[in-house]
């Protein structure tokens, strides 16, 4: 079965996307990128996630190429940066990022992370006023840690904060101690950006073994396990329409009891707070 995550207005996502931090950049050809895109939105990863930061607007393009003619198909997320987290900052970014875009709407709109310039009452009612307007249809954050989620809980409004995409991977559990299980009892989707731990998860040897009794690959595994519990939506870059398809296979891959003891046994989950990881 498709693993899927609710988010507070009663819609289902996929519970793994495409991520697209170095997409549109140069690093592959375009229309491989774009190919690739495609494919994952054919095998069901229609959450798609960019940045206005990302490659200063590029990726964002690049996207809006990718899925021309199938908008309706895709979930789409993007995020505005802390230095335009004014209101009128807030309202151009979000006009420029529909622009490359090609859309008239976002489904999720993040704000990036906070800085201590941050007004989080501001940055709250501009992106209600932006669902209002009809150009998100829900808003979230990056990024933030326990304390910073409860900051934006006394702020009125924030409790319609419908995600925040935080640093998490095999590698990097920390957020499991504290921050995973106050997004959980809070109705708050965890999105997970660098789910492969920067590729190195696709070589271990205890993933590779479990790979091969399922038939499928390590970052298969290593994505599968980080979804399991129902709140987590993973978005491994794609830009190889190989590597998509392969990691397209988490989403219905039904981990053992002993597959989960040997990952644990391998990456331990954290048994104290960590500080929250940002890349």
């Amino acid at each position: 079965m498709t693993k899927r995550v609710a988010f507070p207005d009663g819609r289902q996502v996929p519970a793994l996307g495409q991520g697209s931090w170095h997409l549109g950049q140069g690093r592959r050809p375009h229309e491989i990128e774009e190919r690739a895109m495609r494919t994952g939105i054919d095998l069901g990863l229609t959450l798609i996630d960019t940045a206005e930061m990302y490659g200063n607007g590029l990726s964002e393009s690049h996207i809006g190429r990718a899925i021309a003619g199938r908008r309706d198909e895709v979930f789409l997320v993007s995020k505005v940066l802390p230095m335009n987290a004014s209101r009128a900052g807030i309202l151009k970014a979000c006009d420029a990022s529909l622009r490359r875009l090609g859309t008239d709407r976002l489904d999720l709109y993040l704000l990036h992370w906070q800085d201590g310039r941050t007004r989080l009452p501001e940055v709250v009612g501009t992106f209600e006023d932006l669902v209002s307007a009809g150009k998100i249809r829900a808003w979230g954050v990056s990024n933030f840690d326990v304390d910073d989620m409860e900051d934006l809980w006394r702020v009125p409004g924030g409790d319609r904060c419908a995600a925040n995409q935080v640093l998490y991977n095999l590698g990097s559990r920390g957020i499991e101690f504290a921050l995973a299980p106050w997004c959980a009892a809070h109705g708050v989707a965890v999105m997970a950006y660098t789910p492969m731990g920067s590729g190195r998860l696709s070589r271990d040897a205890v993933l590779a073994r479990i790979a091969r009794a399922h038939g499928c690959t390590a970052p298969a595994v290593a994505l599968a396990a980080l979804i399991r519990r129902g709140n987590v939506v993973a978005i491994p870059e794609a830009g190889d329409p190989e590597h998509v398809a392969a990691n397209a296979r988490a989403l219905a891959l039904g981990l053992t009891d002993d597959d989960l003891r040997a990952i644990d046994a391998a990456f331990p989950p954290p048994d104290r707070k960590h500080p929250l990881d940002i890349l």
